[in-house]
């Protein structure tokens, strides 16, 4: 007997999409979804970082306190984490889990880098990011899938012309411009990769 799944939502999410989230900064976002649906096994929150490396950038930076719970709650839920997962070729990491979804999640892309966002190379920079990731992306949906890519609309952001990216690809094109609003996402703290 099979028993149908009761639909459960958050915004854009729900319980009954294979959820990919690339670049998780401290896997808060993760965890507000797992938590608005009860569950996590439909959820694969990645990491570019090592599982050996994550926990000194943590202490360097003050995000183990937020972080270490966050995977032990994703843990709990039944989530998946997938660490040395690079945002450029996602379709190289080892583990099968995350190769097929129906929503494909980066929220405010970074190359992770400190310093200033509006110089030419740095613009140069987050544009290779965003074509290279549009690109593993695409590879990984299933049929009726979307990338979702959140990010800041403001000087130097709009430099990144990610629409403008998106386009490059005769397969993808735009469904909805959207705005973001954290307080949608109940725990959901905007972190880059390297705790800030």
């Amino acid at each position: 007997m099979h028993v149908k799944k009761k639909k459960r939502s958050i915004k854009h999410y729900s319980n009954l999409h294979k959820i990919l989230l690339v670049g998780e900064g401290d896997f808060s976002f993760a965890v507000c979804l797992a938590q608005a649906f009860g569950s996590a096994v439909n959820i694969v929150a990645t990491s570019v970082d090592s599982q050996v490396d994550r926990p000194e950038k943590c202490r360097q930076s003050g995000c183990t306190k937020e972080r270490a719970p966050n995977i032990e709650i994703l843990e709990g839920l039944g989530g998946t984490i997938l660490h040395e997962v690079d945002a450029h070729n996602m379709t190289e990491h080892p583990d099968p889990r995350h190769k097929s979804s129906d929503r494909i999640v980066f929220n405010f892309l970074h190359t992770g880098y400190k310093g200033h966002d509006h110089s030419n190379s740095q613009i140069q920079r987050h544009q290779e990011l965003v074509r290279a990731f549009l690109k593993s992306a695409r590879s990984m949906l299933t049929r009726n899938g979307e990338i979702h890519v959140t990010h800041k609309t403001a000087y130097p952001f709009s430099k990144w012309e990610i629409e403008k990216l998106a386009e490059e690809d005769e397969k993808l094109r735009l469904v909805e411009k959207a705005k973001f609003s954290e307080s949608d996402y109940s725990g959901y703290v905007n972190k880059r990769g390297d705790g800030s």
